[in-house]
């Protein structure tokens, strides 16, 4: 046992003498290497070599199974920005000090917009298609197997090869924690009566908030024509219904096109939620501002001018909205 210890420190200390004396001839601009997954320290070292991290793998695996750090490997990319020694290297691919790679989704973005920024980037594996978003809905739990609503716009921090399919688990993973929790704080006496259509009404609001400050009350006026029976008369929802086939301005036919999301037309809420709400939205839409307004309409400036009664909307409108074509958001019908 004492000549095994023996060797064991002799071999210890070659090593050691090998990582302070002799640092690997790295290239003065960063280098990058990438470790599979599910690859062991031998694999590790063979691909720092093949990116001309290292000139000879085997120091760097003596040294893992010395260590025992062998066994603890991680796998993602890796950067290295100088030099180091093989310990600092043996240490950055056990710690998983890996580089990290970002995607910003935006509140109000639509699922499409969502999946042609996962699309673009240059890090992420396309894993899942748009063709398959009813079957991950489902298998999100989602019964109607739509994702619509159902993913939390946020900066995302993942590892180059991340797929999308796991990007999007991810955020829906947090929308179902931010709207549980926001759905058990929930105010009294309001007109939605489920989460899913607290997350439907949220989506709408997002698309109608121009200004931070109106998202509240923008909410009390949806609540208040849900409470009165009033068709909620949305742009944004017929916006929605019209898919590929809006070209950006909204017509006087498009309001009469009958689809699942013509709030013009059809009563209540809509199918499904028409893009990505944020939690200043769904906190809006569990806790609107009271008031009596049943009309707003944008003033052009990002505001909206509230109304109670249709008289004083139609000045309002006509005070805002110019052309034969205009269309007051959230107007009740002619």
């Amino acid at each position: 046992m004492i000549v095994l210890a023996l060797v064991v420190l002799a071999g210890a200390a070659v090593v050691y003498a090998y990582v302070q004396l002799w640092r690997p001839a790295l290239a003065s601009t960063p280098m990058s290497f990438t470790i599979a997954e599910g690859s062991g320290l031998r694999a590790a070292a063979m691909a720092m070599r093949s990116a001309g991290v290292l000139r000879d793998a085997e120091p760097l695996i003596l040294l893992g199974r010395i260590t025992g750090a062998h066994t603890r490997v991680r796998a993602g990319h890796y950067e290295l920005q100088a030099p180091v020694t093989l310990w600092e290297l043996l240490q950055k691919i056990t710690r998983g000090d890996v580089t990290l790679s970002e995607i910003t989704f935006v509140e109000g973005w639509t699922l499409r917009q969502w999946r042609a920024a996962m699309h673009a980037h240059p890090d992420l594996n396309r894993d899942a298609s748009p063709q398959g978003d009813s079957e991950l809905a489902l298998a999100l739990g989602l019964a109607d197997g739509a994702l619509e609503g159902w993913l939390f716009p946020d900066t995302y921090l993942f590892t180059r090869g991340t797929t999308d399919r796991a990007l999007i688990v991810r955020a829906h993973r947090a929308m179902v924690e931010h709207l549980e929790r926001e759905w058990r704080a929930r105010a009294t006496d309001i007109a939605v009566k489920s989460p899913y259509e607290a997350l439907i009404l949220a989506s709408i609001i997002e698309k109608e908030t121009g200004r931070a400050a109106d998202r509240t009350l923008i909410s009390g006026v949806f609540h208040n024509r849900l409470k009165a029976g009033m068709r909620l008369q949305t742009d944004p929802t017929v916006i929605y219904g019209l898919d590929s086939d809006f070209d950006g301005n909204l017509r006087r036919r498009d309001l009469q096109h009958d689809t699942a999301f013509n709030t013009y037309i059809r009563a209540g809420l809509p199918p499904t939620p028409i893009a990505m709400p944020g939690l200043a939205s769904l906190r809006a839409a569990l806790h609107p501002e009271p008031t009596r307004a049943l009309y707003f309409v944008a003033r052009g400036d990002g505001t909206s001018e509230f109304s109670q009664t249709l008289a004083d909307h139609s000045r309002a409108v006509r005070k805002y909205q110019s052309g034969p074509a205009a269309r007051p958001s959230g107007s009740a019908a002619r």
